[in-house]
């Protein structure tokens, strides 16, 4: 495979020789078409033959050769005044011999000699008549080393443009085939301005996403194996004493406490998996937020009292309004967040539950009087089963998931949740937007 570096300077060179050679046929059909150019050139020699018999007749062969020698100055040629027979008018030379290999035009003219460059112009009297003997005229290829220093400065940018395209373009290649060897952790971090630039910039950002994806998955593997080690252990545990003819009863409910919290942790994965799905396998309603969070208060009242705890609704202006978003998950959410509340509130205690609606927000409060969280661990509650007292937790029945499904299922509703210390007690936050009025007549039947 022929590298890009290698097609960009064999491109290079193709366009420069086709540059020259367009350039040197071009001129010489231009020059092959210059009829005008001919005429002139007659012309011309017409007064200069014309102005050396004037010389020679004023001022003889001295004034003549003063004047040839300020035409040959001028026009770079040899200039001689000859009589019929070819003698020189000034010096008597005989340049018959440049006569006969002259071709000559009596009216219109002279033509060149491609061997000699000889010119002669004949007047219509048949008298003293002009020779002149030019350089013969370069061929194409004599100006090839005029040309070889532009051919040399293009090549050296060319071989500039090369480098400049296809280094980067090489090291994107290698950074894609460590990315693809699993290190995670590659970037190029360009400041190119250009099209490969935003295309290294791009690579930056998909391979952060992907390593933060993976490291996510990894850690919630992890924590999965980490969740059902111990349960399985106990129940293998449970298991060996109802054999060896232990209290059968005592090793049932001991199964029977591992089996449900194994139901529990499969559950709350799946929540998590369906969080997460497919956007348009969810069902999009217009949901009554306070309406719904007045029925999960409903629904947690038995929850609170088991703890002797009360639920405390607290509202704030008019609570009309509505969400656009699933039902369903927006029922685990604040489900979540408000068991989450009940499991850490203290014995007698109250929780208090806030509503409140603004210009386009809607805003839920939960409000434990617990001893709340340190401020480290705040940013972490909402990870997949982080726990700021792992104990307490477990004893609770928490497996770490329910304010993480809580999180994204707000994210996925373009909403917001926050976790903050209340001193005493844990304060979490749910803003969600509020539709816009006449939002019922544009509800698809898909999210």
């Amino acid at each position: 495979m022929r590298s890009l570096f290698t097609t960009i300077l064999l491109w290079g060179l193709a366009t420069i020789g086709v540059s020259l050679l367009g350039y040197f046929a071009t001129s010489r059909w231009i020059d092959s078409r210059r009829p005008r150019m001919d005429d002139m050139m007659a012309k011309t020699q017409a007064l200069q033959l014309e102005g050396a018999r004037n010389a020679l007749g004023e001022g003889g062969p001295e004034e003549l050769s003063r004047y040839l020698q300020r035409l040959n100055e001028l026009f770079r040629a040899e200039h001689f005044l000859i009589d019929a027979s070819g003698t020189d008018l000034v010096d008597g030379t005989d340049r018959s011999a440049l006569q006969a290999r002259a071709s000559t035009r009596r009216h219109h003219g002279p033509r060149s000699s491609t061997e000699m460059g000889v010119l002669l112009r004949i007047p219509e009297d048949g008298g003293s008549r002009l020779l002149v003997v030019v350089p013969p005229r370069p061929r194409g290829a004599d100006f090839f080393p005029y040309y070889l220093w532009i051919l040399l400065v293009v090549m050296l940018f060319g071989y500039g443009l090369a480098v400049h395209l296809a280094r980067p373009l090489r090291g994107l290649r290698l950074a894609v085939d460590r990315f693809g060897r699993g290190e995670l952790a590659t970037r190029i971090s360009s400041n190119r301005r250009d099209e490969i630039g935003e295309l290294a910039r791009a690579f930056d950002r998909m391979a952060g996403r992907i390593e933060t994806l993976m490291s996510a998955e990894r850690r919630l593997l992890q924590d999965v194996s980490h969740e059902l080690r111990s349960p399985l252990a106990r129940l293998g545990f449970a298991i060996e004493l109802a054999r060896s003819g232990g209290d059968p009863k005592v090793s049932l409910d001991r199964i029977k406490r591992d089996v449900d919290r194994l139901s529990c942790l499969v559950g709350e994965l799946l929540q998590l998996t369906s969080a997460e799905g497919d956007p348009q396998s969810r069902n999009l309603r217009l949901v009554g937020v306070f309406d719904l969070m007045h029925e999960l208060v409903d629904d947690c009242v038995v929850e609170a009292e088991a703890r002797q705890c009360r639920l405390v609704v607290i509202e704030s202006g008019d609570l009309g309004g509505r969400v656009l978003g699933d039902p369903e998950l927006l029922r685990r959410a604040v489900e979540n967040v408000l068991r989450n509340a009940i499991r850490h509130a203290p014995e007698g205690s109250n929780i208090e539950v806030k509503l409140d609606e603004g210009p386009d927000v809607a805003t839920l409060t939960v409000r434990d009087f617990g001893t709340g969280v340190p401020e480290e661990s705040l940013g972490m509650i909402f990870e997949p089963f982080f726990r700021v007292d792992d104990a307490r937790s477990r004893d609770s029945g928490g497996v770490g998931l329910g304010l993480s499904i809580a999180r994204r299922s707000i994210d996925l509703h373009r909403g917001k949740i926050v976790a903050t210390n209340a001193n005493p007690g844990l304060r979490v936050t749910i803003e969600l937007p509020l539709a816009a009025e006449g939002a019922e007549a544009n509800v698809p039947e898909r999210l």
